[in-house]
């Protein structure tokens, strides 16, 4: 038996689209859990993807004013084997794995969001780092990003998926950390 996610960050809906991607929408409602690593900006996203959602975990993020008895600051969740923990922010790529295995020492899978750059490695700890970038705002990224995975057991299989600005259909890259 494994358990399907999609991890997701930084909507900043109504702000930087009106709503997600329809192949994102479609993902959420396959998926087991949904992880939302914060930035949502309205309310009413969190209750529709409440709503919709099979279970959602879910974090605040710097942007979300106002959200302080709605969503906390970290969140975490064994996923059958795998300890998870979700926040925001994880401050400056340079030096990441160490605050990381610092701040969450009892965790295997660490999910943040706040830089809108999909980010995959492992600390050396052996904890793993999962950025899904953001659907909605690219920033200087190429395309809208977030991510499928797969736990079963202690493996972890995770894929970035990239959708093209104003693209119908979405690119695949399979990660090269899965463990």
């Amino acid at each position: 038996m494994s358990t399907t996610l999609v991890l997701l960050s930084d909507t900043h809906l109504p702000k930087r689209a009106k709503d997600l991607p329809a192949e994102l929408w479609a993902d959420i409602d396959a998926a087991d859990l949904v992880v939302h690593a914060g930035d949502w900006v309205d309310l009413a996203t969190v209750d529709l993807l409440r709503a919709r959602a099979r279970d959602l975990l879910a974090v605040r993020g710097n942007n979300d004013l106002g959200f302080e008895d709605h969503l906390p600051l970290v969140a975490t969740r064994r996923i059958e084997s795998l300890r998870f923990a979700v926040v925001h922010e994880t401050g400056p790529a340079t030096g990441r794995g160490r605050r990381a295995e610092a701040d969450h020492p009892d965790v295997d899978v660490l999910v943040f969001g706040h830089s809108h750059i999909p980010w995959d490695s492992t600390a050396p700890n052996g904890m793993r780092l999962l950025n899904p970038g953001s659907p909605t705002d690219r920033r200087r990224q190429p395309d809208h990003t977030w991510m499928r995975c797969e736990v079963d057991g202690s493996d972890l299989s995770v894929t970035l998926v990239r959708r093209a600005p104003g693209a119908d259909g979405i690119r695949l890259v399979a990660s090269p950390e899965a463990s």
